[in-house]
C-alpha cells in the first residue's frame, strides 16, 4: 500500500469519527511474525466469523508479505482461540463484531459469518471505514443487497463479495466464447445444482440440546428469529443451508457461483419478473428448508432457469458416473450451439452445422491473481473489485425475489430502473426483514 495513500485514509477514518471510540493496542513494531513490514504498506486485517471458510479467506490474505491480521473476532470461544493463538504476536481477540469494528488501526476485515448476518455487519464495517470481504451470499433479502451496495457506496469501500469462482480460467474463456458471438443469438440459459441428502438430510432430535460452554447462542442467533440450539447449525455453512432463517435455503448458497457466469458473460441487468415453484417435499430432519426450487428469470430477451434438488443428483450432461453427489453446470442456448459449462470445463455442441468456421476466440481477459488477492490489491488502488456490490446486486437480487417467489406463492415483477418491486405491496413489504430486536437495517441506505 502507498504510504501517503494509507496515511490519508487512515487520518480520513479518524477525523470523521467513524473510530472514535477507544479499542485494544496493536504491536506498533515494524517486525510482525519476523516480517519486515512499513507501517504505510501495512494492510491490518481483521476477520468476523472464524469457522471453516473464513479461516480459508484469512489464511488466503494472511500468507500475503503486508498483510498483518490484527483481530478475530466470533461468539464461540472454541472456534476464536485458535486464531487468536495463530496470530498471537499481533492479534486481538473479539466476541462482538461491534466492538471489533472500533478498533482505530483495523484497515479491512473478512466477514464469514452466516448469511443472515451479512447486511448488518457489512453496514457496520463500511460505516466503520473498513474494506470489505463478504463471504456469500452477499445477503438473504432485496432491501438488505441494496442497503449493502448503497452503504459499501456511500463510505467509499472497497468490497469483494466471496464468490471465489469468478476468479477461475473456466470462466474467463466461457466469457470470451459467449462474447465472440459464436453461439449466435441466445434465447434461453439454464443453470442447475443438485446432490442427494434424502430422506434424513442433516439428521433429526437435535433441537434443544445443551448449548455449548463459550457459545453465545443469543449472539449467534442475532437478528434472526429465536429457536432452540441445534448442534448441527453451528457446524459449517453446509449445515446452515438446511435451515430458512439462516441461509435462505440452498439457492442463496450456491446459485451466486452459478448464475454469476451467466450474468458476466451476457452482461444482465436484473430479471423483469421472476417466478419459482417448490417445498420441502421428502427430507425430513431439525432444518426447514426446501429440498427442490425451480425458478424462472424473465430478462428482457431471454429467460433464465435455477434448478436445485437436495433428494436427486442427476446431473444431465454433467453425470460421469453413477455415484450420488453434488453437481452442477450451466448451459447456454444460442441458435448456431449449446456451450455447458461447470466450474472446470466446457463443451460446445453445435447446431448442425452453423458453427462451421467459427474460431476459438483469442484470450482477452487476464488471469485472476486470486479472489482474495484482488481484493488486497484494490485496497491498495481503491478501484473496486470485479465482484463487487455494485455488480453483484444484479446477482443477489434475483436470488432473493426467487425465495421472495416460492414463499408467496407467486411471481415478482421488478423494475429495473427503479430498482422496486411492483404491484405486490405484500412482496414489498417482505422485501425488507423485520430483525429480531434490538438489530435494525439501517433505514438510510434503502
Amino acid at each position: 500500500m502507498n504510504s501517503n495513500h494509507s496515511i490519508t485514509r487512515r487520518s480520513f477514518i479518524k477525523t470523521t469519527g467513524t473510530a472514535a471510540i477507544a479499542a485494544p493496542i496493536i504491536m506498533k513494531s515494524s517486525v510482525i511474525e519476523g516480517r519486515n513490514i512499513p507501517p504505510g504498506d501495512r494492510i491490518n486485517l481483521g476477520i468476523i466469523g472464524c469457522g471453516g471458510l473464513g479461516n480459508v479467506n484469512l489464511n488466503n490474505c494472511a500468507s500475503q508479505p503486508n498483510v498483518v491480521v490484527t483481530a478475530a473476532c466470533d461468539v464461540w470461544k472454541d472456534r476464536l482461540d485458535p486464531v487468536v493463538e495463530k496470530f498471537k504476536r499481533s492479534c486481538t481477540g473479539y466476541t462482538d463484531f461491534r466492538e471489533m469494528l472500533r478498533h482505530k488501526d483495523l484497515d479491512a476485515v473478512i466477514i464469514a459469518t452466516p448469511a443472515h448476518w451479512h447486511a448488518i455487519m457489512a453496514i457496520a464495517a463500511a460505516e466503520a471505514g473498513k474494506d470489505i470481504y463478504l463471504q456469500k451470499p452477499m445477503t438473504m433479502h432485496v432491501g438488505e443487497s441494496l442497503a449493502v451496495r448503497n452503504a459499501v457506496k456511500k463510505h467509499n469501500i472497497i468490497c469483494q463479495v466471496g464468490t471465489q469462482i469468478h476468479a477461475g480460467e473456466n470462466y474467463r474463456r466461457v466469457v470470451e466464447l459467449v462474447r465472440s458471438g459464436n453461439l449466435g443469438k441466445i434465447g434461453s440459459v439454464r443453470t442447475f445444482f443438485v446432490m442427494n441428502e434424502a430422506p434424513k438430510g442433516i439428521g433429526s432430535g437435535n433441537n434443544s440440546m445443551n448449548i455449548p460452554k463459550g457459545l453465545d447462542w443469543d449472539m449467534w442467533v442475532g437478528p434472526a428469529r429465536m429457536q432452540p440450539f441445534n448442534p448441527n447449525l453451528v457446524k459449517d455453512a453446509f449445515y446452515h443451508g438446511f435451515w430458512m432463517d439462516f441461509s435462505g435455503g440452498w439457492t442463496p448458497g450456491m446459485a451466486p457461483h452459478i448464475i454469476d457466469l451467466p450474468v458476466w458473460a451476457m452482461n444482465l441487468g436484473y430479471p423483469a419478473e421472476v417466478s419459482a415453484t417448490g417445498g420441502r417435499f421428502i427430507i425430513r430432519d431439525d432444518g426447514d428448508a426446501y429440498d427442490n426450487h425451480e425458478v424462472i428469470m424473465r430478462y428482457p430477451e431471454l429467460t433464465m432457469t435455477w434448478m436445485s434438488s437436495l433428494t436427486n443428483s442427476y446431473g444431465f450432461d454433467f453425470l460421469r458416473g453413477k455415484e450420488s453427489r453434488r453437481r452442477l453446470g450451466i448451459y447456454f442456448h444460442g441458435v448456431n450451439g449449446t456451450l455447458y459449462t461447470d466450474y472446470s470445463d466446457h463443451v460446445i455442441l453445435p447446431e448442425g452445422e452453423r458453427m462451421n468456421g467459427k474460431q476459438t476466440p483469442a484470450v482477452s481477459i487476464p488471469p485472476s491473481p486470486g479472489h482474495e488477492l484482488e481484493w488486497l490489491e484494490c485496497i491498495k488502488s481503491r478501484k473496486q473489485p470485479s465482484c463487487n456490490p455494485g455488480y453483484h446486486v444484479l446477482i443477489d437480487i434475483p436470488i432473493a425475489l426467487s425465495t421472495l417467489s416460492l414463499k408467496l406463492g407467486r411471481s415478482i415483477r421488478f423494475d429495473p430502473e427503479k430498482e422496486q418491486i411492483i404491484g405486490d405491496s405484500e412482496a414489498v413489504k417482505l422485501s425488507v426483514p423485520e430483525y429480531r430486536s434490538p438489530w435494525k437495517l439501517a433505514p438510510e441506505y434503502l
